[in-house]
C-alpha cells in the first residue's frame, strides 16, 4: 500500500542513506496501511487536544526555520477533511514563518502529546489569510474567549501525515494535568481522614 508521507520525503539522498543503513528493503516492500491523506476521527481528536505544536518553513536563504506555537487546548482547528488552521496573534514581530510562505508554501508540523508519548507529523501547504477579509473563516478559527489581537489566519491544506512510535519521548505533564491528579489524591485523602475520624468516634 502507498505511504504518501514517506514517499514525499524519500529523495535520492534519503534512499541512498536507507541503502547504506540496511533499511531500504523494509520500505520497498512496505504493505501497511499508512495512506494518511485526510483527517480521520483519530487525527481530528488528537489535533483538538493539542495546546502547542512546532512548525518548520523553508527560507529563501536555504536554512529551514522552526517555530513553536502555543495557546489553550484546541486552538489548532480542523475545518475540513484536509484543511486546518489557527488564528495568529501578535508575537515577537519577526514574521519569519509568514514571510517564508511568500516564496514557498510548504511546511512541516510536529504535534506532541508528551503525557501519552505520542507524536503526529504533518506535511502541508500554508496560506496566510486576512481575518478582516475572511469573516466566515475567521469565525471558524478565532477563539472568542481568548484575549489578544488577531493579526492574521494561518490556513493549512494537508498533503500527508504520519504517526511516530513512542520510543525516546520523555513523558511530561502539563500543570493542569498535575493539578487534576493532585486534586484526586487530596479528595481520597480527605475521605480516608473522614472515615478514620468516624471510626474513632470523633
Amino acid at each position: 500500500m502507498a505511504y504518501p508521507y514517506l514517499e514525499l520525503l524519500s529523495t535520492s539522498d534519503v534512499v541512498e542513506a536507507q541503502v547504506e543503513n540496511g533499511t531500504r528493503e523494509q520500505w520497498d516492500g512496505f504493505d501497511g496501511a499508512r495512506d494518511f491523506t485526510f483527517f480521520d476521527d483519530n487525527a481530528r481528536a488528537f489535533i483538538a487536544q493539542r495546546d502547542s505544536f512546532y512548525i518548520a518553513s523553508n527560507s529563501a536563504s536555504g536554512f529551514p526555520y522552526l517555530q513553536h506555537r502555543g495557546r489553550p487546548e484546541g486552538f489548532l482547528k480542523v475545518i475540513g477533511d484536509t484543511r486546518f488552521g489557527f488564528a495568529d496573534y501578535s508575537g515577537n514581530r519577526q514574521y519569519i514563518t509568514t514571510g517564508n510562505a511568500k516564496s514557498d508554501d510548504r511546511v512541516s508540523l510536529f504535534l506532541m502529546d508528551y503525557a501519552r508519548r505520542k507524536r503526529m507529523k504533518i506535511l502541508a501547504r500554508m496560506q496566510v489569510v486576512s481575518a478582516a477579509d475572511n469573516p466566515k473563516l475567521a469565525a471558524q478559527l478565532i477563539d472568542s474567549d481568548y484575549h489578544g489581537k488577531v493579526e492574521r489566519l494561518m490556513v493549512f491544506d494537508l498533503v500527508a501525515y504520519d504517526w511516530n512510535c513512542p520510543q525516546h519521548i520523555t513523558q511530561r505533564f502539563s500543570k493542569a494535568m498535575v493539578q487534576e491528579a493532585l486534586a484526586q489524591v487530596q479528595a481520597e485523602n480527605d475521605e480516608l481522614r473522614r472515615q478514620l475520624a468516624e471510626a474513632r468516634g470523633e
